[in-house]
């Protein structure tokens, strides 16, 4: 069995690893957490908040698969399975059912903030570490910030 180097030094691996990993955890969960709004969502707005919120899953989804393989070819494993995502991700869940439109914006609005504010931090994180990484932290803040801003712009 081979195994992958990493081009980093461990110290370097590590803490971009850790960094990748909970992104990856955290991608998951905001785009199951935007279909289950995309499935629920009601209201005179419907089309324009379920076409955004396959937005966010479309987003959210290349990033995913982005960051993991990032965590591949550094010599990480990621690990995205139901149970790392429900007992690692920083997000909380939505309720259940159908929700009016301008709920939905609101907590999308605030699920992306969030989401910003951690990848920005992961950003700062793997600047010195790892700054390959930090590149594409940084194209998915811009994708996340401008989603962000879409759903403001509906409040």
């Amino acid at each position: 069995m081979s195994t992958v180097r990493s081009p980093l030094s461990d110290e370097a691996r590590t803490t971009t690893g850790e960094a990748l990993q909970a992104a990856v955890v955290e991608l998951i969960d905001l785009s199951l957490l935007a279909k289950q709004l995309h499935w629920n969502v009601i209201g005179h707005s419907f089309r324009s908040v379920h076409k955004q919120l396959d937005e966010v899953v479309d987003v959210t989804r290349a990033y995913t698969d982005t960051l993991a393989e990032r965590s591949v070819a550094i010599g990480c494993n990621p690990d995205g399975q139901s149970h790392t995502v429900t007992t690692r991700s920083p997000l909380r869940g939505v309720e259940s059912g159908y929700l009016p439109d301008e709920k939905v914006v609101r907590i999308m609005t605030d699920l992306l903030g969030e989401t910003s504010q951690h990848m920005r931090a992961h950003m700062a994180t793997t600047e010195k570490a790892d700054p390959v990484t930090q590149d594409v932290f940084i194209n998915l803040l811009q994708e996340i910030e401008e989603q962000h801003w879409m759903f403001q712009a509906m409040s």
